[in-house]
C-alpha cells in the first residue's frame, strides 16, 4: 500500500538527511521541497518576473544545483513563499508527489500541517541554533563557498524567524507528528532513531510493506 512521510523543521537540523535515509531505508520516492522554494528564489535574485509559472513548471533536473544552498538564496526562498500564486503552484506539485503509488518521503516546513495533513508518519526533526548553523557551515565551506560562521548564525536566525512567523503555513510541528531532537545525536544515531520511529508508527496502523 502506498503510504506518506512528512517531515518538517527548521533548516539545518538533518531533516534532508533523514528523509533520504527513510526513503531509502523503505523504498519510497524522496522530495526536498525547500529546493522549491529555493530555485523560485533563486529566479527572484535573477530578476525573472513571472515566479508563479516557473513554480508551476519546475521539473527534477532544475534542483540539482549547487548555488540552490546559498544563503541569498535561502533568505529569497522564504521571501517566495509569502507569495499566494507560488505557493499555490507549489502546493499542488508537492499534494501531487505525496500520492504516488510508490509511497513519498517529503521534507519541508509544512508538510505535515499544510501539504499532507493525512500523512502516516509525520516527524518534526529540530536541533539548537548554534549546532544547526555549524551544520550549515561545514556544509556550505564543503561546497566551496567561503561564508564566516558569524554570517551563517545570523542567516539562520533570520531565517527561523521568517519561517516560524509568517500568517501562511509557519514552521511549527503537527499535533500528531513525533519528536526527533538531533542537537546530540551523530548523523547515523539521528537516522536509526528516525527509522525506528517511523517502523513502529507504521507497523501501528498496519501500512508497514518494507
Amino acid at each position: 500500500m502506498s503510504f506518506a512521510v512528512a517531515i518538517d523543521g527548521p533548516a539545518a537540523a538533518g531533516k534532508g538527511t533523514i528523509a533520504r535515509v527513510i526513503a531509502d531505508h523503505f523504498g519510497l520516492e524522496y522530495l526536498d521541497t525547500g529546493l522549491l522554494y529555493r530555485f523560485v528564489g533563486r529566479a527572484r535574485l535573477e530578476g525573472a518576473q513571472d515566479l508563479a509559472e516557473i513554480a508551476r513548471t519546475i521539473e527534477s533536473g532544475d534542483l540539482k544545483h549547487v548555488d540552490l544552498r546559498a544563503p541569498a538564496v535561502s533568505q529569497a526562498a522564504s521571501e517566495v513563499a509569502k507569495m499566494p500564486e507560488v505557493r499555490s503552484a507549489l502546493m499542488a506539485l508537492q499534494r501531487r508527489f505525496a500520492k504516488i503509488p510508490k509511497g513519498a518521503v517529503l521534507d519541508g516546513r509544512d508538510i505535515g500541517t499544510v501539504i499532507c495533513p493525512e500523512a502516516d508518519v509525520k516527524l518534526y526533526v529540530f536541533a539548537n541554533r548554534e549546532v544547526r548553523a555549524k551544520r550549515r557551515h561545514l556544509e556550505l565551506t564543503a561546497n566551496g563557498l567561503d561564508i564566516p560562521f558569524e554570517k551563517v548564525l545570523s542567516d539562520l536566525q533570520v531565517r527561523d524567524c521568517l519561517d516560524m512567523e509568517r500568517s501562511e503555513a509557519p514552521l511549527r510541528p503537527a499535533d500528531d507528528a513525533l519528536k526527533l531532537d538531533t542537537s546530540e545525536l551523530t548523523v547515523d544515531d539521528a537516522n536509526q532513531r528516525a527509522i525506528a520511529l517511523v517502523t513502529a508508527q507504521l507497523n501501528k496502523g498496519g501500512n508497514l510493506s518494507h
